[in-house]
C-alpha cells in the first residue's frame, strides 16, 4: 500500500440516542435535484477507462449490494457497477459530484451512499444526487473554533452506518452523522473530549462487536487511534502511529488496525498489541468468511507497484499470491468477498481482478 498516497478506506459504528439531540448543527437535509438519471449509460464487458485515469489512481473502495450488484469507486473513473455480465459507468456527467470516490455503502433502506473528494452522493437506483454537508450556520465547531464554515471540497474517507442506522461521514473537515431526518457534527457537547479532539480528516471508521466506535485519523491531523465508547472521546498512537488506514474487526471480535508509518497492531478489548507475526506485509484490508485476514502488500515507492504481492494469513500461517499467480503488478487498495466466495482485488492503475480460489482473473484494461 502506498507510502505517500493519502487515499484509503471503511465500516460500521454505534451513536447512543441521546447523541441525536445533543449534537452541534443538527439540521434537516434535503439532496439537491440531480440533472441525469441512472438510464442510457454504456455498458462494458471489463473496468473500461474513460475519464484519462494515471496510473497512481485506484480501484479504492467496493461494495455487494443486496440485489447482488457489485460496486467499485474509483480515484479517477468514478463508479463502477458490476451486474455479473456488464460494468456501467458513473461520472459526474451521471450525477457524482466527483470522479474520485473514497468510501460506498448501501444502507439499510436499499440506497448506495458515495463519499467523493467533493463531497457525499446518493443513488436511489434511478437518479443520483448531492447530499449537502451543512449544518446550522450560527452553531459553533465542537472544537470550540469561532466559524462554521465548511470548505468548498469536502473531502469524504469513510461512510457507515450503525447499528441504530445512523449514517456517519468522515471527512476532512471533521465527522458528521445523519440520523435519517437531520445533520449533525460529531462530537456534540455532550460527548467528553478531553484531549480536545478536532477529528480532522478521519479515514476509518468502525463499530466493533461491543458497540464501540473506533475513527482512524489521517494525515496532518494525526490523531491516532480515536475510541468512542458512547460517553468519551479518546485517542491513542500505538508506537507512535498517528496516521491508521484500516480498521476491521475479525471472527473473535478482535479489531485490527493498519498504521502509516509502524506497520499493524490489535485491540483485544483491552490492550493495543503489535502484529510481528511477519515482517514485509501491508495492512490488513478483508477478513473472509472463513476468518482468514488478507494483507496487500507494500508499495514501491517510485512506481506504485506492488512489494511482495498479497497475503492470506488464517491465524498460524501466511500463503502468498503475486505476479506469477495472475495477479498485476500494481499495489492493492480494496478488496471485497462476494456472495459466491471470490474476492476482488483493486489496485493503482485502476486494476480489478477476480481470485475464485485459485484462479485470479482480470476485469480491467
Amino acid at each position: 500500500m502506498a507510502a505517500t498516497n493519502l487515499h484509503k478506506l471503511v465500516f460500521s459504528v454505534l451513536l447512543p440516542a441521546a447523541l441525536l439531540t445533543s449534537c452541534n448543527g443538527q439540521n434537516p437535509v434535503h439532496p439537491k435535484k440531480p440533472e441525469t438519471t441512472e438510464t442510457a449509460i454504456a455498458s462494458h464487458a471489463t473496468l473500461a477507462k474513460t475519464q484519462g485515469s494515471k496510473k497512481e489512481d485506484n480501484v479504492h473502495c467496493s461494495l455487494q449490494d443486496k440485489a447482488g450488484n457489485l460496486w467499485f469507486g474509483t480515484t479517477g473513473e468514478g463508479v463502477y457497477r458490476y451486474d455479473g455480465k456488464q460494468f456501467t459507468q458513473f461520472t459526474k456527467k451521471d450525477g457524482l459530484s466527483s470522479n474520485c470516490v473514497y468510501a460506498i455503502l448501501e444502507d439499510r433502506a436499499g440506497a448506495i451512499w458515495f463519499g467523493t473528494a467533493n463531497g457525499v452522493c446518493r443513488s436511489d437506483g434511478k437518479i443520483i444526487s448531492h447530499f449537502p454537508l451543512t449544518v446550522a450556520a450560527y452553531d459553533l465547531y465542537p472544537n470550540h473554533s469561532s466559524t462554521n464554515n465548511t470548505p468548498a471540497n469536502n473531502e469524504v474517507w469513510a461512510i457507515t452506518q450503525d447499528k441504530r442506522g445512523n449514517i456517519w461521514f468522515g471527512t476532512t473537515d471533521g465527522v458528521y452523522v445523519f440520523n435519517g431526518l437531520t445533520l449533525s457534527r460529531f462530537p456534540g457537547q455532550s460527548i467528553l473530549n478531553s484531549h480536545r479532539l478536532q477529528l480532522k480528516w478521519v479515514q476509518c471508521i468502525l463499530e466493533d462487536n461491543s458497540g464501540t466506535i473506533w475513527m482512524g485519523s489521517g494525515p496532518i491531523a494525526m490523531e491516532g487511534v480515536i475510541r468512542y465508547d458512547g460517553q468519551t472521546l479518546s485517542s491513542s498512537k500505538p508506537s507512535g502511529d498517528g496516521w491508521i488506514r484500516n480498521m476491521l474487526t475479525d471472527k473473535n471480535g478482535t479489531v485490527w488496525f493498519g498504521g502509516r508509518a509502524h506497520g499493524n497492531f490489535t485491540y483485544d478489548g483491552k490492550r493495543f498489541t503489535n502484529f510481528t507475526a511477519k515482517s514485509g506485509i501491508g495492512n490488513p484490508v478483508l477478513v473472509d468468511r472463513a476468518g482468514n485476514i488478507w494483507f496487500c502488500g507494500e508499495e514501491k515507492l517510485s512506481t506504485g507497484e506492488n512489494e511482495g504481492g498479497i497475503w492470506c494469513y488464517n491465524g498460524k500461517t501466511f500463503k502468498n499470491y503475486g505476479k506469477a499467480d495472475g495477479l498485476g503488478p500494481y499495489s492493492v487498495w480494496s478488496m471485497l468477498q462476494d456472495s459466491e466466495g471470490n474476492i476482488w482485488i483493486g489496485t493503482r492503475n485502476t486494476g480489478l481482478y477476480k481470485f475464485d480460489g485459485k484462479t485470479f482473473t482480470c476485469f480491467s484494461e
